[in-house]
């Protein structure tokens, strides 16, 4: 399974902050996909969307990304055909606060992964919110996996055996809940690091994982993760 990534460079056209960021790539990202109907229907569907984008780098310590200055993001796939129709139709694209320069992609293969982390927060909704408010850290670490699972079965249109595990170890890289603003709301999330389980599945979706994110809210932003290849 290949991973489909574009790095996009961009251009400020005005400042941006740092818990705005999200919103205005997802902003920019929707423009595009509706301005083609096949793409648009897809925008609005209730499903899975099969791709996720993390912030803007490099990283401004003030917390402002700053009008006149030059910063890259990446957006991850496993649907060549939309890496293939972002990759076209996204340069040259503008809002009042980005414009498009370049997009050069880069596909990562399927490698044996040692860990996947956090880029952006992991959002798991629960319907009191937040789960440490009202869920167990196994009832959390059930949501990863059935949820990663969902979208792994959606995509192929498939039904895979659950008995498996899918890593070893989960560490919090936060110490408090992240939040993370998504259109009108702000949720919280966290950071984690999964050390992947040896066997096939649990590689295969690690590997999605990198295409699609971990968790919810992929398209505003959410769960996007790096990895380290053994």
């Amino acid at each position: 399974m290949d991973i489909y990534e574009q790095k996009v460079k961009v251009y400020l056209l005005n400042d941006i902050q740092k818990e705005n960021v999200s919103v205005k790539i997802a902003e920019i990202i929707d423009k595009t996909l509706c301005k083609n109907e096949k793409w648009y229907e897809f925008h609005e569907e209730n499903k899975f969307k099969f791709y996720c984008f993390n912030g803007l780098y490099p990283l401004e310590k003030c917390g402002t990304y700053l009008k006149g200055k030059i910063y890259n993001f990446c957006i991850r796939t496993v649907d060549k055909k939309f890496g293939e129709f972002i990759r076209k139709n996204l340069v040259n694209e503008y809002t009042k606060y980005i414009k498009v320069l370049t997009i050069q992609e880069k596909i990562i293969p399927q490698k044996y992964i040692e860990k996947i982390y956090s880029i952006m927060p992991v959002i798991l909704k629960t319907p009191k919110g937040y789960w440490k408010s009202n869920l167990q850290l196994e009832d959390f670490e059930k949501l990863i996996k059935v949820n990663l699972i969902k979208k792994y079965n959606q995509y192929y249109g498939t039904k895979i055996d659950e008995n498996f595990r899918l890593y070893d170890n989960l560490i919090f890289d936060n110490k408090k809940p992240v939040p993370m603003k998504c259109k009108n709301i702000t949720l919280l999330g966290d950071k984690i690091t999964l050390y992947i389980s040896g066997n096939e599945m649990a590689q295969k979706l690690a590997q999605f994982a990198l295409g699609t994110s971990i968790g919810e809210n992929s398209a505003r932003g959410a769960g996007y993760m790096n990895y380290k290849w053994l």
